[in-house]
């Protein structure tokens, strides 16, 4: 991969806001507001496509989704970890990197445009690209907030106040995307501006397939039987020639050149502050297994109680172990957005629920958990990965778990009960994968959602009373999509069990 690509001059239109103010009237007064007069009107979709890549890492490197999980603990303003309402705005996702990828997709599908585009790939693959990206951003968007802005979304002027889809239609979109993308490649010139996979269309289907069976996965508490919805969508994938990701040369890596503008986001983060440590809940669990990913997880020093108050934090020793090995975390240093740890996991779990055959991909159950941490201690850089499976902690037959007690500390902030222990082999897979996912907070807090492994409890300084003190299940709509789109999102809250918009409300998978 050549970092000059990331310094791609970007000459593309504006995109249009998601939603508009509408306090005046007459907006004609104040021009065409949509238009940025100093954009490109025909943008150079390759250089779309690496704006929107450049942006996946923060999808992997997710701050308060990593708080709930008790991936990372906040060492001196700790309202996130006390659970205070998460009204984050999750419309620039719409705004940026989205908006890109659905002009990528009208360009390239116009025949009055498609042809002027051709210098950036074959325009079949540019649009199948542009739909596997989507998909993986609106998953990350839709598993936060549950009912959200898509089929009526991304137009521009055209609907400025789009409905709220409901979250089942949405993940029935995102397979048929899914889908279309896989098949959508024709052998053309492959796409540039490409800065993950080089514009390498088996890569691109492997990553795709891959999505499915995690999204498919990710249904497993509304269709649990083999057979069923998912079971036949992760089948499909699991079983699709094109293959899926099952080694770590095909993992979607972001590597950053460094820079003024594209650093690795955990190098941004302790850029002039320190406000995030190593949990001390996911130390424990593996020092309690014997885990050697603590020296790739964080520095040297400490790790820190999760869910203390702000006057309890500062009270602590500053040389507390920051998030990543110090060399995991240089502004060049590469982030993993999808990875064959992750993949292998699911599909141990997939056979262990009888999802698919034994065998699959050449892989029993238990050859799929085993490969799958191998892949994790791989792409850290860690060994003693045979020994770990081995022993009595990890190993798929017998293995204990992390243990009790898991985080507690003298503040009291963390019970006693709660626990990284494994009875069976899906509570195996589950544990492995919330270790191996570190430190994807949205991936790792929506598994957790989804599986209750490990059984963390919330901090015992909790302040949701509302919410029963308990972890957060979703974010609320922000306060601006109230004010711009008042309908849409009242249609939607009427839609949540309760009917009222609260953080512990569950998303529709999770219900």
């Amino acid at each position: 991969m050549k970092n000059n690509i990331f310094k791609t001059a970007l000459g593309f239109a504006a995109a249009s806001m998601l939603l508009v103010n509408t306090g005046c009237n007459k907006l004609e007064d104040f021009g065409n507001t949509n238009t940025n007069p100093l954009g490109s009107t025909n943008p150079i979709t390759a250089a779309l496509l690496t704006n929107v890549e450049s942006q996946l890492g923060g999808y992997a490197a997710n701050i308060r989704p990593s708080l709930y999980v008790q991936y990372i603990a906040e060492t001196q303003y700790t309202d996130a970890s006390l659970y205070a309402e998460p009204n984050i705005d999750l419309s620039g996702n719409y705004s940026g990197p989205m908006y890109d990828l659905q002009s990528i997709i009208n360009r390239n599908s116009d025949p009055a445009q498609a042809a002027s585009h051709l210098g950036s790939g074959s325009n079949a693959n540019q649009i199948a690209v542009a739909k596997i990206l989507k998909s993986y951003i609106i998953w990350a968007v839709t598993d936060r907030a549950g009912d959200v802005p898509y089929s009526e979304a991304l137009k521009g002027a055209a609907n400025l106040f789009p409905a709220y889809d409901k979250q089942e239609d949405i993940y029935t979109a995102m397979f048929a995307d899914l889908e279309a993308g896989i098949a959508g490649f024709d052998g053309g010139l492959p796409v540039r501006g490409d800065v993950i996979f080089g514009g390498d269309a088996s890569k691109w289907k492997k990553f795709a397939n891959t999505l499915r069976m995690h999204m498919a996965m990710r249904l497993s508490k509304k269709f649990p039987a083999a057979g069923g919805f998912a079971a036949n969508q992760f089948a499909a994938a699991a079983n699709d020639p094109n293959g899926f990701i099952t080694s770590n040369a095909d993992n979607m890596v972001l590597a950053y050149p460094g820079g003024a503008a594209y650093r690795h986001p955990w190098y941004d983060t302790y850029n002039g502050r320190s406000d995030y440590a190593l949990s001390k809940t996911l130390a424990d669990i593996l020092s309690n297994m014997g885990d050697g990913r603590r020296n790739a997880y964080g520095s040297a020093g400490s790790a820190f109680p999760y869910g203390l108050t702000r006057d309890q934090a500062v009270t602590l020793p500053t040389s507390y172990a920051k998030v990543l090995a110090d060399g995991k975390r240089l502004e060049n240093s590469p982030i993993v957005i999808m990875s064959a740890a992750y993949s292998l996991l699911n599909l141990a779990e997939g056979i262990e629920r009888g999802w698919v055959a034994s065998g699959t991909a050449g892989y029993t159950a238990q050859q799929a958990y085993e490969a799958g941490i191998t892949a994790s201690f791989d792409q850290w850089g860690i060994t003693g990965a045979p020994a770990y499976i081995s022993g009595a902690n990890a190993n798929f037959t017998t293995g204990t778990g992390g243990g009790t007690g898991v985080g507690t500390n003298s503040f009291n902030s963390i019970p006693a009960s709660s626990n990284a222990t494994t009875a069976n082999a899906l509570e195996r897979i589950a544990l492995q994968k919330y270790l191996a996912l570190y430190p994807d907070g949205i991936q790792a807090w929506s598994e957790w959602r989804r599986t209750g492994i490990p059984a963390l409890k919330p901090t015992t300084l909790a302040t949701n009373s509302d919410a029963g003190f308990q972890i957060p299940s979703r974010y609320v709509y922000a306060p601006n999509e109230y004010s711009l789109n008042l309908e849409k999102v009242e249609a939607a809250v009427a839609r949540i069990p309760g009917g009222e918009d609260v953080m512990n409300a569950k998303v529709w998978w999770n219900q």
